[in-house]
This record gives C-alpha cells, structure tokens and sequence, in this order.
C-alpha cells in the first residue's frame, strides 16, 4: 500500500478528517476530533494505528518485520505497520478500520450513533 491509497483509504471513513498538528509533514486522520491513525508524507512507510492489547501484541508476534509497537505512542494501545513491506493492503485496510472503530466505540453516544448510521450508509 502506498501513501495515496493509505490517505484515500483513511478519508473514505466517514466523517474523518485530515490533519497536520504536529508538523507539516505528519499526517494525523481523525473521526470525530479523535485520532486513529498518523503516518509521515516523507517517510511513508508506515501507520501507527490504535489495535486493542491483545490484538496488538498477538499481531507483533505474528508479523515481527512488519507490525513493532508505534513509536511515541503508549505500546500497549497502538500498533506501527509498515506499509511499504509484506503486509497485504487489505489487512492493512482491516487494521485501519479496526482503529477507527476503537475511537468510534469510544465516543459519546450520539456522535458514536451518526458515526455507525453514516458507515452503514456507505457499505
């Protein structure tokens, strides 16, 4: 997957939003003012995504090379996925997903109810 289809993919998530709020060239995607992914537009070779603990540690032992703890996030709540190694694109869009639906889930109420209507809207 490269950083085109990434972006693509993360902007059709409904009511994401792309932002840049620590640097120019990070890329921080966000539902609902709450991020779920962050990836760089010079070193786009990876995506740290939000991954539930258990999840998380069981897919850095099944994919070593290409799944490590995200750096300068807590490690035992996000994930670093190398994008540009052997991870199919569209486990890589199942993760994304996976973390978008993280934040969802922990929403308030209404946003999370708008959020799930608009997703379902889309399939």
């Amino acid at each position: 997957m490269n950083l085109d289809a990434l972006r693509e993919f993360c902007l059709s998530l409904p009511l994401t939003e792309e932002t840049t709020p620590f640097d120019e060239t990070t890329l921080v995607y966000k539902v609902c003012g709450k991020m779920f992914a962050l990836t760089d537009m010079v070193e786009s070779g990876s995506v740290s995504l939000k991954c539930e603990p258990t999840l998380a540690e069981e897919l850095r032992d099944r994919y070593p090379e290409d799944i490590t703890p995200a750096y300068h996030f807590n490690k035992k709540h996000w994930n670093g996925l190398r994008i540009d190694g052997d991870l199919p694109a569209n486990f890589v869009k199942e993760q994304i997903v996976n973390s978008y639906l993280l934040v969802v889930n922990g929403l308030p109420k209404a946003q999370r109810i708008e959020v799930c209507r608009l997703y379902t809207e889309q399939e």
